[in-house]
């Protein structure tokens, strides 16, 4: 079944149960209609009558006479457009009433079936846009069918009552028109059709990435996500063009239909005139083509031609979907026959739970490695940095040596440049004076957006996404499917995540990003951050969601791993926990441990007294 014919089939049903509903209104409509056929009729009719009868036979007042009534006719026809937008309104209103109804039913079935892909975009694009979308086509295409039926109905009884002979070489023509016409409709429809599956699929993906944009680029992972939208963009943009395509040629199918009828008739003007047609008779046909005929003609194929296979793959989206065809019944298969196998030692089989690791070789999984002897683990040397050339700067002149397997905590009030600091360790931003070190070498992105393996960040946000937990906790880590067993369970005891892992339903469970807490995902990164290789871990407020007893634990943890600890705290417990404190206040920086620092830094003293008011959490 091509796409314009499954579209039709099931828009079709609903869309005759909605007509029957309202076949009040449509006979309104009609009524008004055939005010419209009147005016169509007197326009050519009266041109006609007032050469033949009036001017050419010299009776002057009966010609303008003639002329008055066509112009009588035009004021039937605006009295005609009156009645029939105040019935329009009663037809298009409960469509758009009907498809909001069953927009928002189908978001609130999905999102209880569902309750992660509640925040649906595709839902929101169908509520709003494919909404207003489906209301103005069919306004449109309710209005260009009515008009170009009932003109017709007009013009062809004006050529009739002239000259019957007249419509013999008009209609030809013309249906031959209509049917070139006709046939761009389907393959159009199937067109608008994966346009608009393409444009909600995009809506969807970039709403996922949006809630997770921060993670991706501390991760590295730009060029995957973006892997999963450009092909989207592509193929929007391969449809946009098939769409023009196919534009052109209803643009040729428009001109045959609408200059084809025309042509006819002036060829056959001699044989006409040769059969006792006046030329009256000729010019009220002219009068009804080109006035009436043609331009209702071109209106309604460009209405069925955009609005027309818009508006049937749009109502699709709303119609209920196509039954699901009943399952066969499996057929009873022979035995296999039993094929001979190379053996393999027992101790190269794969212990449950760690996927392919024996291919792999044994490993108790990577550790942060060693920095250089007397190389600092991480350093800044009049670092300087601003958020524009004329923004005041965040950062002035900073100098910081971080010894390997420190613990330093950062505080400072909000918006001081805490996340600053650590996207500068990070490579992520590069400082506009001075230099940041990372094991000796120059922090910066790696080429292609690869992430630094020197440094694991972790945002505030959590990344979770949906795979296993054991892809969740082991993605930073270079042979993912090298991590033993063991190594996850002793990461997962010492982070206190090894509950919520039994409630996952363990390492091989798949992981549903969006019934999660916030605490939860933040937990698993942190697992996955301690079970990282890299040497330099930077945490900005990547505990904030959990309590203050789980947060000590898993700070604890961390810190215990071999390697750096970097630390943006909000609580002052952070700060007591950590080795030296960094006080960023300003442009000034003062570093010390927590005993000392009360009397070095006054913002450091407020901050204390602040976080002691407010229970031990850092305000902003």
């Amino acid at each position: 079944m091509s796409g314009g014919e499954g579209s039709w089939g099931r828009v079709a049903p609903e869309a005759r149960r909605f007509l029957r509903g309202r076949t009040r209104t449509l006979g309104t409509l009609a009524l008004w209609s055939l005010l419209e056929s009147a005016h169509t009729f007197l326009g050519g009719y009266g041109v006609a009558r007032a050469l033949d009868d009036g001017f050419l036979a010299g009776r002057t007042g009966t010609g303008l006479a003639w002329l008055g009534v066509a112009g009588a006719g035009a004021l039937l026809g605006g009295l005609a457009l009156r009645g029939v937008f105040a019935g329009l309104a009663d037809l298009v209103e409960p469509l758009r009433d009907g498809l909001v109804r069953r927009a928002v039913r189908h978001a609130l079935d999905r999102a209880v079936d569902d309750p992660a892909r509640a925040a649906d975009a595709s839902a929101v694009s169908r509520l709003t846009q494919q909404t207003e979308m489906a209301r103005d086509s069919f306004a449109g295409l309710v209005l260009t069918a009515r008009s170009f039926l009932f003109t017709t109905a007009g013009a062809l009884a004006g050529m009739a009552a002239l000259a019957p002979v007249l419509l013999l070489v008009v209609i030809p023509p013309l249906l031959l028109g209509l049917a070139a016409f006709l046939a761009t409709l389907r393959p159009m429809a199937a067109v608008q059709r994966a346009a608009l599956d393409t444009d909600e699929a995009l809506a969807a993906r970039v709403g996922e990435l949006a809630a997770g944009l921060r993670d991706v680029v501390a991760c590295g992972a730009g060029r995957a996500a973006a892997a999963g939208v450009e092909p989207l963009i592509a193929a929007q943009a391969k449809l946009t063009g098939r769409l023009a395509r196919w534009g052109a040629v209803r643009t040729l199918a428009l001109g045959c239909a609408g200059r084809a009828p025309v042509v006819a008739l002036l060829a056959a003007t001699p044989w006409l005139l040769g059969r006792g047609v006046t030329a009256g008779t000729l010019a009220g046909a002219l009068t009804y083509l080109m006035q009436s005929l043609l331009p209702a003609l071109n209106t309604l194929m460009a209405a069925l031609g955009s609005a027309g296979t818009r508006l049937v793959v749009v109502l699709e989206r709303f119609c209920p979907p196509p039954a699901a065809p009943l399952p066969t019944p499996p057929q009873p298969q022979p035995p296999p026959t039993p094929t001979p196998t190379a053996s393999r030692p027992a101790s190269a089989k794969a212990a449950p739970g760690t996927g392919n690791a024996h291919a792999r070789g044994p490993a108790a999984g990577p550790t942060p490695g060693p920095v250089r002897p007397g190389v600092p683990a991480a350093e800044l040397r009049g670092v300087g940095f601003a958020y524009g050339p004329h923004a005041h700067p965040v950062l002035d002149a900073l100098d910081l040596t971080l010894r390997p397997g420190e613990h330093l905590a950062v505080v400072g009030p909000s918006g001081i440049g805490k996340s600053t600091l650590t996207a500068l360790l990070a490579g992520m931003l590069t400082p506009d004076r001075g230099t940041v070190l990372v094991a000796g070498a120059p922090a910066r992105r790696r080429p292609g957006g690869a992430p630094d393996p020197r440094r694991t960040l972790l945002p505030q946000q959590a990344y979770v996404f949906t795979g296993t937990v054991r892809e969740n906790l082991t993605h930073l880590c270079p042979e993912p499917d090298a991590v033993p067993q063991a190594r996850l369970r002793r990461a997962a005891d010492a982070l206190g995540t090894a509950e919520l892992l039994e409630r996952l339903g363990g390492p091989d469970a798949v992981v549903d990003p969006g019934a999660l807490s916030q605490g939860e995902r933040q937990l698993l990164a942190l697992t996955a951050a301690h079970l990282s290789p890299a040497p330099l871990l930077l945490l900005d407020e990547a505990t904030c969601h959990l309590d203050p007893r789980t947060e000590e634990r898993a700070e604890r943890a961390l810190a215990a791993r071999p390697g750096t600890l970097v630390v943006v705290a909000h609580r002052i417990s952070s700060a007591v926990r950590a080795d030296r404190v960094l006080v960023l206040d300003g442009t000034r920086a003062v570093c010390g441990t927590h005993a000392e620092l009360p009397a070095r830094s006054p913002l450091y003293r407020d901050l204390v007294g602040m976080w002691g008011a407010d229970g031990g959490v850092a305000p902003g």
